[in-house]
């Protein structure tokens, strides 16, 4: 059998952990996390990791693999998960991706774009004016400025932003046109799964999943990792909240509310960003039997 990896994308809270580890037992096999913040051991909570009873069913990879205080991005991801495929390939016939961060499964599908390099000066203008002006600025600037790739942008990741501004900056194209349509070959096959449910039961999971992080104790987590807020691990939603709360900018039920509307505004984008790719079959999660017969066919 030719060697396989599934993949398993799809907004948050949609039910892709649960998938990923019934397709991986089917299969006897582990599973690649493809989320940019589970793999940060700080944070658990907030990154809705898969509980350990989860993890103990499958072996997981990416997971709890790095400090916050270490840099991880799409380049590093291509890097590991290549690996950890192998591995997993040394035994198996089948590897599983699971995760909702488009941009590292296209990385470990396709490769990584040549970016262009930023001549510093832009890069440090730009940085002292999110510092000056904050979050809504650089979101206003790149919303203007290239409204294409702000719609499945993560507007609430100042990094994002930032470099998405920064190509602008320096070539005067927008950070898109460095995508090329050329691939780096994968000497395995590759099989790609999207699920969500419709947008009302999506949306409650949401708001379910919210509550159930403040009850395990987000906000203590958020305390616990204030020292390092300034990380790019932790400029996104369900943590930038909860700052503004212990800031005394906004009253919890706020920043309860805005984690939920954040969410589902992220959500949005995950799905605007996995639609473009016709490569992916998408069932909804509620018909597991349906996903897995399918699975099994290919």
């Amino acid at each position: 059998m030719q060697k396989t990896a599934i993949i398993i994308s799809g907004p948050t809270a949609s039910g892709k952990t649960a998938l990923a580890i019934r397709i991986a037992q089917l299969f006897n096999t582990s599973v690649i996390s493809a989320d940019s913040r589970q793999c940060y051991r700080e944070i658990s909570i907030g990154t809705a990791k898969p509980s350990p009873e989860e993890l103990a069913a499958v072996r997981h990879y990416f997971i709890d693999s790095h400090s916050i205080q270490e840099e991880v991005n799409a380049g590093i991801f291509e890097k590991l998960a290549l690996q950890y495929a192998q591995e997993i390939f040394a035994g198996h016939d089948v590897a599983v991706m699971c995760g909702g961060t488009g941009l590292y499964i296209r990385a470990f599908c396709e490769g990584i774009d040549d970016m262009p390099a930023i001549p510093p000066e832009i890069r440090a203008a730009l940085n002292e004016q999110y510092a000056e002006k904050g979050l809504s600025w650089l979101q206003e600037q790149l919303q203007h400025r290239d409204p294409a790739f702000y719609a499945t942008a993560e507007i609430y990741n100042p990094q994002r932003l930032i470099r998405a501004l920064e190509v602008l900056e320096a070539t005067g194209k927008s950070i898109t046109a460095f995508r090329t349509a050329t691939t780096t070959p994968r000497d395995f096959r590759i099989i790609k799964i999207g699920i969500t449910p419709p947008k009302e039961i999506l949306h409650q999971q949401i708001h379910h999943r919210v509550d159930l992080m403040m009850q395990a104790g987000l906000l203590e987590e958020v305390k616990s990792v204030l020292p390092y807020r300034e990380h790019n691990a932790l400029r996104t939603v369900g943590y930038q909240e909860v700052f503004d709360y212990l800031d005394g900018k906004i009253p919890l039920e706020q920043a309860i509310e805005d984690i939920k509307t954040h969410t589902r505004q992220y959500a949005k984008r995950q799905l605007t960003w996995f639609r473009k790719d016709k490569t992916i079959t998408w069932f909804d999660p509620r018909n597991t039997d349906e996903i897995v017969d399918w699975v099994k066919k290919q």
